[in-house]
């Protein structure tokens, strides 16, 4: 969770990046750096470690002068956490550098371009990669540093925020965005540059926030020029009137940050999906994935380890994987996985799903499978996390953040890269016909759209909570691919509200857990239209002949189940295999609304980690 701070204006620049380095610290980092031009040259410190040791550091090293800067707080990706790979970054000639949060994908063959050129790399970052084409790009085209930028970046795959400045045009820099937020906060003859608002907010009320694909040139002086980075069209800034304190608009103005991250799924998914999906050109490419389809195909089996919220993750992808490429799937608990002594072969790929990627048990689960000879295969959302570096390739979510200890945006940005590997193996297998290809890429696509429509019945999913607010149990059930919703759902419940839920299987409810229905049992069912759907209002009936409260989650339009449930929540129509993604958002909704009327710590709740990473 890398933090960047930029400053130009009449102030001295120092104090304010240190101050808004600190206020960044919750990101979570390893090292630390600043670069200050102080009217001839810039000057540079960075160091391993935290603000602290960064500012014991520039005592020694540099004047602090100047009013033009940047600082950085890194989360290591590429190289380890060291001075060296620590940001910023000079370019070859030492009149660029630059500060990036986020991932550049394809940097390696860009590196491999750039030395045949002549290029010298002292990190092992993929940022120096970065700065070091924009400057080949400004070199050889001849072009301004804002031009330089954006033709750089539509060379680029990967997410990224990036600040630069050039120290031959010291009074602009220029910032751009794609995955990561950006804040340009605007004052009188100044500007400050930010993750969040936070390192600037008693300097100025009035921040512009970059969109994805967007760059900006910041000059002194002059108004800030924005600018799409693909189309080159200019584009009117939004300058927004910032009315909240700093914790407010860390959670972006939502009461929690769960409830924020709830209503972030809409543009993570779609983030998560960004450069990989081309519906309309039937493409989809995962870097990570490109070198490594014949292990995937050719496989016996594939294993997915996890922990929690991302176990039920797998349990979706094990429908995804098995009906669309036909490979056989095993799903594991990865606390159990290790100590059973499994059966692991050189013919097996072994899928890691972490939201932290710091899971020790998960990580001991792929030290096993490497052990064994099996491929590993890691996906997570932190960039730089232990199983990013341990598994042999893997892809990242982009989730963004996720501060909330109950998992949330996490679950469904890691269903939605499942699904991505599902299709992209079977259309390589042929295990799927092209119209079906077709149509799901253009439903996963479209499911951004859906949670957004999800998300609307917010209003009434709080007056269901109202209701059930005192239940000591709740029932969770469901079939096929929304088997695993219901685990999640009960998960999510039992987490931040302590209320006991327990997920099944609806047709296993005849086999025990019927005993303990009657009036005072709510039961969440979650019954959109599918193949199972006339064996779901059978199992309904058998509810309500028990007296039992039933709450269900139902396709937009449905008549049958409304007339026999208590409560229902509606979602958008979706094929059966990606209703996950759209099912999962009511019962969130619903566990947030009760954990908060019941007074609870939503984002943390007792006894949970964000990161666990002891077993």
């Amino acid at each position: 969770m890398c933090g960047i701070v930029g400053y130009i204006g009449h102030r001295e620049a120092y104090p304010i990046i240190i101050n808004g380095l600190r206020r960044l610290e919750y990101r979570g980092y390893d090292s630390a750096g600043i670069a200050l031009y102080d009217g001839t040259n810039i000057q540079l410190s960075k160091t391993k470690g935290k603000v602290v040791d960064l500012e014991k550091r520039a005592a020694t090293e540099i004047s602090k002068k100047g009013s033009v800067g940047i600082g950085h707080t890194r989360w290591a990706t590429h190289g380890i956490p060291n001075d060296v790979n620590s940001h910023p970054h000079y370019s070859n000639s030492g009149d660029l550098v630059i500060i990036h949060n986020g991932i550049i994908e394809n940097y390696s063959s860009i590196k491999t371009e750039l030395k045949n050129r002549g290029y010298t790399f002292k990190s092992d970052t993929d940022t120096e990669v970065l700065v070091n084409l924009i400057e080949e790009v400004k070199k050889k085209q001849d072009v301004k540093l804002g031009k330089a930028v954006q033709i750089a970046l539509n060379q680029v795959v990967g997410a990224y925020a990036i600040a630069i400045f050039d120290k031959n045009k010291p009074d602009e820099i220029v910032v751009a965005k794609l995955g990561s937020p950006l804040a340009i906060g605007v004052g009188k003859d100044e500007f400050f540059v930010a993750s969040d608002a936070s390192p600037f907010i008693e300097f100025t009320n009035n921040a512009i926030y970059l969109e994805d694909e967007e760059m900006a040139i910041i000059r002194r002086g002059r108004d800030v020029k924005v600018r799409k980075i693909k189309g080159d069209k200019l584009v009117k800034p939004f300058i927004q009137e910032l009315k909240l304190n700093i914790e407010q608009i860390e959670k972006g103005g939502y009461d929690h940050f769960m409830l924020k991250e709830i209503y972030e799924q809409p543009s993570v998914i779609k983030d998560t999906f960004r450069g990989r999906l081309l519906a309309d050109k039937g493409i989809i490419k995962l870097g990570g994935l490109e070198n490594h389809i014949p292990r995937f195909i050719n496989a016996d089996r594939i294993i997915i380890v996890a922990c929690g919220t991302s176990w039920h993750a797998g349990l979706v992808a094990e429908y995804i994987f098995e009906d669309w490429a036909r490979i056989p799937v095993e799903v594991e608990y990865a606390s159990e996985f290790r100590y059973r002594n499994p059966v692991i072969t050189e013919k097996d790929v072994v899928i890691a799903i972490s939201q932290s990627g710091e899971t020790a048990d998960t990580l001991a689960a792929i030290k096993l499978a490497k052990e064994k000879g099996a491929f590993v295969y890691g996906i997570c959302n932190v960039v730089g996390s232990t199983i990013s570096r341990e598994t042999h390739s893997g892809t990242y979510t982009h989730a963004g953040p996720e501060i909330g200890v109950a998992s949330t945006k996490a679950f469904t940005t890691q269903i939605t890269v499942l699904t991505m590997i599902a299709l992209k193996l079977a259309h390589v297998k042929g295990t799927i016909s092209k119209s079906d290809y077709m149509m799901h890429l253009r439903e996963l696509d479209m499911i951004p759209t859906h949670v957004a429509e999800a998300l609307k019945s917010n209003d009434k999913i709080e007056e269901i909570a109202e209701v059930f607010k005192n239940a000591t149990n709740f029932l969770y059930l469901g079939r096929g691919y929304n088997f695993p919703v219901a685990l999640e759902g009960a998960l999510k419940l039992k987490e931040i509200s302590y209320i006991h839920a327990e997920g099944y299987p609806a047709a296993e409810m005849k086999h025990g857990p019927i005993a303990l229905i009657d009036e005072h049992m709510p039961v969440v069912v979650i019954a959109i239209n599918s193949n199972h759907y006339g064996k779901v209002v059978s199992n309904i009936e058998e509810i309500k002949a028990r007296s039992g409260k039933i709450i269900a989650v139902v396709t937009e339009g449905d008549t049958i189940v409304r007339e026999l449930a208590d409560y229902v929540m509606e979602v958008p129509k979706t094929p059966e295999t990606l209703t996950p993604l759209v099912t999962t958002i009511p019962l969130q909704l619903l566990s947030y609304h009760i954990a908060v009327m019941l007074n609870k710590n939503v984002d943390q709740p007792r006894n949970l980690a964000k990161s666990v990473t002891v077993e």
